[in-house]
């Protein structure tokens, strides 16, 4: 059944959030690679992530949430978290904004592929036809012989594969985790990471006036653009909230090209346009079976 109207326009003003969250998130990202580098990056912003965490288990009375079960699972799923981010924010701070969001989506596309390897679920005909027409997107941004493969290209869609490795690990930990649980481990795991990746070299850049804004919006961003695309997924079905999460590329390629003269590449966004279509053929999909299948009653409350 289709989404009523308001649940509709509920779940367009989430999304706009999340756009917003990850497009500040993005350019804080590219203003923070001049004076720090990845780990420093997410190391400060996993600082801030703890603190927003700590206080939201304490305001909600959730901390009892918090358990050390599945620790190692934890540690696996932000090892990959991390390795991600670190690409993620090279690559904003040397490719085009525009084509690193391009081959950001290609994550789905990875799960599809992966979660056979992984979780045992089923490689239909139709995951493998959406699967396929990523790929075919991919070329398309990326245009291997036709131009230049720079190390952002790489780096973006090492981070889309490391993404799907993180979703298939939370897929698996929220069976027996909740999401305070979850997000509690990340943050601190993930500063820890950071940490002790900064201090390899020996140096470790500490907040300016400069960049302590910058570093605070990384940290605010992220949070709040999962925080957003999770209520939106809960008011409306995925079909209605794909569409609006794939307007982040229209977007962040005019905000670079405004704050950072990127010229409007049409084969990055007929490539993005290519991978929407198998990613929204797949979610299309998986939303018709469920509906065909009754649910089952609940044996919990």
């Amino acid at each position: 059944m289709d989404a009523p109207k308001a649940q509709i326009g509920k779940a367009a003003l989430w999304m706009t959030g999340a756009i917003a969250s990850f497009s500040s998130m993005a350019i804080a990202g590219r203003e923070l690679s001049v004076s720090h580098d990845t780990f420093e990056i997410m190391f400060y912003r996993s600082v801030v992530g703890f603190f927003v965490v700590a206080l939201v288990l304490s305001v909600t009375g959730k901390w009892h949430q918090v358990n050390t079960d599945r620790l190692g699972l934890h540690a696996v799923r932000n090892a990959l978290h991390f390795s991600g981010q670190n690409l993620w924010f090279y690559a904003v701070g040397v490719a085009p904004l525009a084509q690193v969001f391009a081959l950001e989506f290609t994550n789905p596309i990875w799960v599809i592929l992966l979660s056979p390897l992984l979780l045992r679920e089923k490689l239909t005909a139709t995951r493998m036809m959406a699967a396929l027409i990523g790929f075919a997107g991919i070329l398309i941004v990326a245009r291997p012989g036709a131009a230049p493969l720079s190390l952002g290209v790489f780096c973006a869609g090492g981070a889309a594969i490391f993404f799907a490795l993180t979703n298939i690990a939370t897929k698996s930990l929220t069976r027996t985790a909740s999401i305070g649980c979850i997000m509690f481990w990340l943050t601190l795991m993930q500063a820890v990471f950071g940490l002790i990746a900064s201090a390899i070299d020996g140096q470790m850049g500490l907040p300016s006036v400069q960049t302590a804004p910058f570093l605070l919006l990384v940290g605010l961003a992220g949070l709040l653009a999962h925080f957003c695309i999770t209520n939106a997924l809960a008011i409306a079905p995925a079909t209605v909230v794909v569409p609006f999460d794939f307007a982040r590329l229209p977007t962040i390629a005019i905000v670079g090209m405004i704050l950072y003269n990127e010229p409007l590449d049409h084969w990055t966004l007929l490539g993005a346009v290519v991978i929407f279509a198998g990613i929204f053929l797949n979610v299309w999909s998986e939303n018709r079976n469920n509906s065909a299948t009754p649910a089952r009653p609940s044996l919990t409350k």
